[in-house]
């Protein structure tokens, strides 16, 4: 994936305290933004909406 963005809410500074997200049609990456040339996380869209909601403390949504 080569479509990364930095949440709007990454902090004072330059901005790399924060992890960045990238998206396709059926999956989404989350890749350390102080290190992206690392590993990422790739996730099927669902399981990352069950993923996102379980860290809000918010029911699932299917």
């Amino acid at each position: 994936m080569d479509n990364w963005r930095k949440s709007s809410h990454s902090g004072g500074g330059d901005g790399n305290e924060c992890v960045e997200i990238a998206t396709s049609p059926t999956h989404v990456s989350i890749r350390d933004s102080k290190a992206p040339t690392g590993a990422a996380l790739t996730l099927p869209t669902p399981a990352f909406t069950v993923f996102l909601n379980a860290l809000k403390g918010t029911p699932e949504t299917r």
